[in-house]
């Protein structure tokens, strides 16, 4: 049985679970404290065909992570520290299940590797903008993937008992590379010597203790008699380094009602449309019919009904639908519905009470989900015509798509528009703004398009640069068919290519590392017949045969 046909025997994946639900997680809040404990059900795989031993995990494991990390945020905002642990003796945990890669398609390894690659920054961003350090406390080993968690908070603490060690031994055992940003943050993030590095990470049994402290690996040791101690202090000198938040009181995030069709599905405010045969796709965007609420206290009393934040849950479970259960699809269309006004209206008031923790979190977590839009390895076309409202907001879709074409017609009232969000808001991982990575070779073009705050008509959005094209109703139709029939006809592995090439312009930082440098080098690193091939180092893990290796330099 290939990876391919094991793959097709799952049905769709549900991005969407809860605390009383995990199979993974223990997750436990005490104060201003909060525990996620590691015990991986060794039964508990997305699919047949592998076993989550030593807390090793897939995606299913991931998916509760990121489901606790958001939690953390909106459910439980007083919390000022967060603890990884493992509940299994003598391990932490021994990263990515080896049989579940194995046993993988290509498509599947590299879009499980980013959306862990996305909730390790998720777990970075806790102290960045919500106030909530981070400790790994690591009760025993701490290998590959499960190193790279530790290394994604703030704080690594290892127990000092002769065998647990940190290690990446992808190269050594695998042939492959840390998937989740190991190499990175190793030497970005916590600056270990080149040469150490370069040790360390060809070491397969890993680094313990001492050395793993002199290094930098870790940041203390601890005997397992004072283990337990040492976390607690950790953990409490964490908490009382953040602000005071024991006057916020969480909200619920209630499930997400959709419909699922043949080929499609349905939210509130989210409609997605795909044509497998077509590899297309179209998303669709509806706005309220009114801003809502303008006050801070009236938005949190919504909480998660709250109309602009239920959007973008849906939206961001759309994309990962399109991501994991969508792999035929290789183009996907943009539209934004409503009243371009609305959009405007929303921003103003997201950019006057954003001084309330509830409205503070929504707007952070938009910036994520646009982050998650543009690291989606689909062509995205953004189409502004009739009804359309890319406006604040709802503008950086069309800032994050790969073309943007709006109608030009004097007798269809088509309208942008521009606010201060578009200003900053919401950063890419390079760190600039939307716009500011469009006109990074003409900067003041940004200030102009900023100048022109409200609403925007079509004939101005060419000149101004927001459109590929404007055109006339008399050429849109067929133009827009021909341009969208031409693009899906090309081989999605170059697109995919060539996009994370050129939507990352500008600075490089870690993130844009880990996306661009590393998900390339997985496409490539787990395609090589040294890792994947008949006697390859990752097929033959786990079995008596050795890998034979291919000794070319490429």
């Amino acid at each position: 049985m290939t990876a391919t046909d094991t793959l097709t025997e799952i049905p769709p994946v549900d991005f969407q679970t809860h605390p009383d639900q995990y199979r993974h997680w223990k997750f436990r809040v005490d104060g201003d404290i909060a525990f996620l404990t590691m015990e991986v059900d060794p039964d508990g795989g997305l699919r047949q065909g592998y076993e989550l031993k030593l807390n090793s995990y897939d995606l299913g494991v991931d998916i509760e992570l990121a489901d606790a990390i958001q939690r953390l945020r909106f459910e439980h905002p007083q919390v000022r520290a967060l603890v990884l642990t493992g509940e299994l003796d003598k391990v932490f945990c021994a990263g990515a299940n080896i049989m579940m890669l194995r046993s993988s398609s290509h498509g599947w390894k590299v879009n499980f590797c980013k959306f862990t690659n996305e909730t390790r920054l998720y777990l970075e961003d806790l102290a960045e903008h919500s106030g909530v350090a981070t400790l790994a406390a690591c009760n025993g080993t701490t290998a590959g993937g499960g190193y790279e968690l530790a290394l994604a908070c703030d704080q690594i603490l290892l127990v000092d008992d002769r065998a647990s060690a940190v290690s990446l031994p992808e190269v050594s055992l695998l042939a492959v590379l840390p998937g989740t940003g190991g190499l990175t943050r190793v030497v970005d993030k916590r600056k270990v010597r080149r040469d150490l590095a370069d040790v360390f990470c060809s070491i397969a049994e890993g680094v313990k203790g001492r050395t793993a402290l002199k290094w930098n690996l870790v940041d203390a040791i601890a005997p397992l008699s004072k283990f337990g101690e040492k976390r607690s202090q950790m953990a409490r000198e964490l908490a009382d380094g953040q602000a005071d938040k024991s006057d916020r009181q969480g909200i619920e995030l209630k499930p997400l009602a959709k419909s699922r069709q043949a080929n499609g599905i349905d939210y509130r405010f989210v409609q997605l449309r795909w044509d497998g045969e077509g590899h297309t796709a179209d998303l669709k965007i509806q706005l309220a019919d009114q801003p809502g609420p303008d006050q801070a206290e009236a938005i949190y009393a919504e909480a998660s009904d709250w109309w602009l934040f239920q959007l973008f849950r849906e939206l961001d479970n759309a994309l990962l639908e399109l991501r994991i259960n969508q792999p035929d699809v290789s183009l996907v269309t943009l539209r934004v519905l409503g009243d371009p006004q609305v959009a405007l209206a929303v921003d103003e008031i997201l950019d006057r009470q954003q001084d309330h923790w509830f409205v503070g979190e929504v707007r952070h977590f938009l910036r994520r989900v646009l982050k998650r839009l543009d690291n989606t390895a689909k062509s995205l076309f953004a189409l502004a015509d009739e009804g359309t409202a890319f406006s604040g907001t709802f503008l950086e879709f069309a800032l994050a798509a790969d073309r943007f074409y709006v109608l030009d017609d004097p007798d269809k009232e088509v309208q942008l528009g521009v606010s201060s969000m578009n200003g900053g808001a919401y950063p890419m991982a390079n760190g600039l703004s939307r716009l500011q990575s469009r006109f990074l070779g003409e900067p003041e073009q940004t200030d102009q398009v900023l100048a022109k705050a409200g609403l925007l008509p079509a004939s101005e959005t060419e000149a101004l640069g927001l459109a590929t094209v404007a055109m006339d109703e008399i050429d849109w139709e067929d133009e827009i068919r021909v341009i969208l029939e031409e693009r899906a006809s090309f081989s999605p592995d170059a697109l995919t290519g060539m996009e994370a090439n050129l939507r990352f312009a500008g600075p490089e930082t870690l993130e844009t590392k880990i996306f661009g440098r590393l998900s390339a080098w997985q496409n490539w690193i787990f395609q090589r017949p040294n890792a994947v091939g008949p006697t390859g180092a990752l097929q033959c893990y786990g079995t008596p045969n050795r890998p034979q290796l291919d000794y070319h330099r490429t």
